[in-house]
């Protein structure tokens, strides 16, 4: 009888990393709902309340290439371990923050540290992984941080009622506990740095001579733009504003996006090992770009939830495939601290840019206007697939035909 191929397993290594993952989920979750309520305490208005969730992702951004260097140079456990105690001492910091500008400061500095660990986490998955289970491990770390940023926010909510700095607290002791977690559980699966094996650092040069990884960061600047950025920016906006309904039908429709994403993400991974990354990565971007392009237009709240169901159902297609690209093109012997800040950075970069233009769309043309466009940003990375094999990216090919 033929041998039936066996799917292959995930390590030990990779669970306590989705342990993770979800822990810090959680904990971000926490003091999402609190931040600005904690911000207005000290008598400022909404906008500068804005500016303290925005000094988080300006921080990350502006700290992504030095901390894919720390990545290269000291390896990524301990740049993971140090991240999650520098977000935690942030985190602890703004509970006791006696005005407005301590908090921002120390929220600032939390950016630093979610850069580092989240970066450094990407490494880690990428050697962690079997290479024909690189599509399901990404699923899986995809996941646990959203399953962990859904609970987050109503654990949050209970414990505001304790006080606007509880959160904080909790979440500054979570990350220990985190921390704590990976360095006594992690190192046994993952191939030892400096070993006679170990190749040096993948360069950023060389990452982009890879059309696999160009595609994979044009691509994830789009679901940047699309997914993180107009979906917390625009969608609130346009339920109130052109669907005349309350905050209520925003929180909902935002939940079924994660819904939809969370469905997808079940069986999403394994397609990325079984079909390859680029046919998913291609259903990715059109399954999310139609429903998103059509918000615009959504005469009604059940088509307005019906489509926001079918843009997170899509987005769950994107994670998996083109984490696993970009760790094709890094590949378990190397680190890649460089290209992987690089990645992270196009798709933050996208969530600051997506809110600013589809704003003004809005503001000058309408709503219909600014999602169509957003629809356009992630149909526009689809020809970045059409690459073809060359000296410099053959490496990178791997399941991705």
């Amino acid at each position: 009888m033929p041998r039936v191929p066996t799917r292959p397993s995930v390590p030990r290594d990779v669970w306590v990393m989705v342990a993770a993952a979800f822990v810090i989920a959680v904990g971000f979750g926490l003091v999402a709902p609190v931040l600005p309520q904690l911000a207005t305490s000290f008598g400022v208005g909404a906008t500068a309340a804005s500016v303290i969730v925005s000094a988080f992702a300006l921080a990350r951004l502006c700290l992504a290439p030095s901390a894919g260097r720390l990545v290269d140079r000291l390896g990524e456990r301990p740049v993971y371990a140090s991240g999650l105690l520098l977000v935690a001492a942030s985190s602890a910091a703004c509970a006791f923050a006696p005005d407005y500008w301590t908090l921002l400061a120390v929220r600032g500095l939390g950016g630093i540290g979610s850069t580092m660990f989240t970066i450094s986490a990407a490494g880690l998955i990428v050697r962690l992984a079997p290479p024909d289970a690189r599509g399901r491990v990404s699923g899986l770390y995809a996941s646990s941080f959203l399953l962990g940023s859904i609970a987050g926010p109503v654990l949050g909510g209970v414990l505001a009622g304790f006080g606007l700095r509880v959160p904080f607290l909790v979440y500054a002791a979570a990350l220990v506990v985190a921390a704590a977690v990976v360095h006594l559980l992690l190192g046994r699966g993952a191939p030892a740095r400096g070993n006679g094996a170990a190749r040096p650092p993948l360069g950023l040069a060389e990452a982009l001579g890879s059309g696999a990884f160009r595609a994979a960061v044009g691509s994830n600047f789009a679901n940047g733009w699309a997914t993180f950025g107009i979906r917390m920016a625009l969608v609130p906006l346009f339920a109130t504003a052109a669907l005349g309904a309350g905050s209520g039908t925003a929180g909902l429709a935002l939940a079924l996006f994660a819904a939809g994403t969370a469905a997808s993400l079940t069986f999403s991974g394994r397609l990325t090992d079984r079909w390859g990354r680029r046919p998913v990565a291609l259903l990715g971007l059109a399954g999310t770009a139609v429903p998103t392009a059509l918000l615009g237009v959504s005469g009604s709240e059940a088509a307005f939830f019906a489509l926001s169901v079918a843009a997170g159902f899509g987005s769950g297609f994107l994670g998996p495939s083109l984490q696993a690209t970009v760790a094709d093109t890094i590949g378990a012997e190397r680190s890649g601290g460089r290209p992987l800040a690089v990645f992270q950075m196009a798709a933050d970069i996208g969530s600051i840019l997506g809110p600013l233009v589809a704003g003004a769309l809005a503001d000058g043309i309408g709503y219909g206007w600014a999602f169509a466009v957003s629809g356009t940003c992630l149909l526009a990375a689809a020809p970045l697939w059409a690459w073809r094999h060359s000296a410099a990216s053959q490496h990178a090919a791997i399941r991705t035909e």
